[in-house]
């Protein structure tokens, strides 16, 4: 056991936990917002016997999904855009309950928390089929092409599964103004996968030609 990857892994957990509520409930003004309350049960209920498998089976990949210190100038400024599309987003979403803005029905975000557990399993076969799979945009010592399993449909699979998650919670949480403002990762996904495309054309053996045969990025037919 590596109790150290252990301890950094559990504190990252509850930061986050510790994060998302108070971005969500503190705007609402009150401990009584039952969808922001499914939201956290959907997203870190997961993730900790998830983050406690990968420590077992592959602590090298944990320790990779946990670093987040781009070498790319061009991801750093990506990631503080996604950093304030998310605070906007939750921020909204506990407004949206405390005033009654915007509002959907029940039924909706049940809907929505159901795809967001189908994004969770799209993400999970993503890291099983990739033990490169890295937050940061760079390519490893000894990295191998893949292009088999998911990554003979669309060439970021990850994203995909992303797109599921991020576009799904505002709708777990009821608000469409939530919504209107994770749009904005759509464009902020096109700007991250231009330049990861970039940096592997120019560092993995193969990857041009895989550019060439698997056509789309994250939908088949779509995009």
């Amino acid at each position: 056991m590596d109790w150290k990857l252990l301890f950094q892994a559990i504190t990252k957990y509850l930061l986050g936990l510790a994060l998302v509520a108070l971005l969500l409930f503190l705007p609402a003004g009150t401990l009584h917002y039952p969808k922001g309350w499914l939201l956290l049960a959907i997203l870190f209920g997961p993730m900790l016997p998830a983050g406690l498998l990968l420590l077992w089976r592959k602590p090298e990949l944990l320790r990779r999904r946990l670093n987040a210190r781009e070498p790319e100038p061009e991801q750093r400024r990506v990631l503080a855009w996604s950093g304030l599309m998310f605070l906007a987003a939750f921020v909204l979403a506990g407004l949206n309950f405390r005033f009654g803005w915007l509002s959907l029905p029940d039924w909706l975000s049940w809907a929505a928390a159901g795809v967001f557990l189908l994004g969770y399993l799209l993400y999970a076969e993503v890291m099983r089929e990739n033990e490169y799979l890295s937050r940061t945009v760079e390519v490893q010592d000894g990295q191998k092409l893949i292009d088999s399993g998911l990554y003979g449909f669309v060439r970021h699979p990850m994203y995909a599964a992303t797109l599921l998650l991020f576009l799904s919670m505002p709708l777990v949480l009821g608000s469409l103004p939530s919504l209107a403002m994770m749009l904005a990762y759509l464009p902020i996904i096109g700007k991250r996968m231009a330049n990861e495309e970039a940096v592997l054309c120019a560092g993995l053996p193969g990857y041009a030609d895989y550019r060439k045969r698997v056509k789309y990025k994250v939908l088949p037919g779509i995009w």
